[in-house]
């Protein structure tokens, strides 16, 4: 059923109860939420349904969100936040990167090595949402929120032990920067959604995938690769830039007390939780890799130099690339630095 149809067939129901219909619409709100992460994974399970039950607590029960997980609904990952700017769905959560070149400004948290704290980096990049990239780039949302998650990391049918390694591996990324990067370094890049790497890696279409450990389970990865790569030091290699987006108008009808509720409970604080527990979960994915015994390699620091300065490429091209659109990337890369040095201050001070 089309919105305008559900909406008029709710309105009458509330007339033939002889109820007015702004005071049926107004005792409670219903939101559809639509992800593509299956329901036994860390966020679905211990981030999203704990937040809707907050919401729900907090506004005794009228606020109801519906969760529709691994993408219930139809449609592809891609489409996730079309859907909710179309108001298909209510909210939705997705990758950025997904959506290749829509959003360029929030590709600067997604450059190699520019993460040293996955909660410190979630805090910058919600911040610079508030500032800058609500207006400029995500103006047709109201977004709930913004953060990454934790150290990516590369998972591979044979062991990746230097950048030489790299040479002739067919290996899925997630985003237009994180392939650009794989190529870079020297491999073969298949971008695809999260969905998709298993039976990808089944049929041999690639022969590795870079994620973090948070979400290996959910996909039974540790049984189709044995090699997992991990980079020493404070930074890491990739991230990747996650948000929840809710339809504008949805947002806007919403009664006030409960459009304050909601406000409560998204931003700032939906950030630091839900990066906080996809950092959480990366140490039983990875814990599940060590009972199975598999290879698990630590680059040392000498080698891990090594691939920045490979990867010092596809900074330069973003740069370049935003500078052809009129966007000032350099600006961005040391806010953005500035930023994830001061939340990562707080964090630990």
């Amino acid at each position: 059923m089309k919105r305008r149809d559900f909406l008029k067939t709710t309105a009458a129901g509330a007339l033939a109860a002889g109820v007015m219909p702004g005071a049926a619409m107004a005792q409670d709100v219903t939101l559809r939420f639509h992800q593509f992460l299956a329901p036994v994974a860390p966020l679905p399970a211990h981030a999203f349904k704990p937040w809707a039950d907050r919401l729900s607590e907090a506004s005794d029960g009228r606020i109801n969100v519906q969760h529709f997980d691994a993408m219930a609904l139809g449609g592809r990952p891609t489409e996730l936040l079309d859907q909710a700017r179309d108001g298909v769905v209510d909210i939705s959560m997705s990758l950025v990167g997904y959506t290749p070149g829509r959003f360029p400004r929030t590709e600067v948290f997604e450059l190699p090595f520019i993460m040293t704290n996955s909660i410190a980096t979630s805090l910058a990049f919600q911040q610079m949402i508030e500032e800058d990239f609500a207006e400029s780039e995500y103006g047709d949302y109201k977004v709930l929120a913004g953060w990454v998650h934790g150290p990516g990391l590369i998972h591979s049918e044979e062991p990746i032990e230097s950048l030489e390694d790299m040479q002739g591996k067919t290996l899925r990324g997630p985003t237009r920067i994180i392939t650009n990067l794989l190529s870079e370094l020297g491999a073969e890049p298949v971008g695809m959604p999260l969905p998709a790497i298993p039976e990808a890696l089944s049929k041999g279409v690639i022969n590795g995938t870079v994620i973090p450990w948070e979400v290996t389970p959910s996909i039974r990865l540790t049984e189709l690769v044995e090699n997992h790569t991990e980079f020493g030091g404070p930074e890491s290699l990739y991230t990747a830039t996650i948000i929840m987006v809710m339809n504008k108008q949805v947002y806007e009808n919403m009664p006030d007390d409960l459009r304050a509720i909601l406000d409560a409970h998204i931003g700032e604080v939906m950030a630091r939780d839900f990066s906080q527990v996809m950092l959480d979960y990366d140490a039983p994915g990875r814990e599940m890799a060590v009972e199975a015994g598999n290879n698990i390699i630590t680059l040392p620091e000498e080698e891990v130099a090594r691939w920045k300065e490979a990867a010092q490429p596809v900074i330069d091209a973003w740069v370049a690339d935003m500078e052809e659109q009129g966007i000032d990337g350099q600006a961005l890369i040391d806010r953005a630095r500035e930023l994830i040095a001061e939340k990562t201050e707080m964090l630990n001070g």
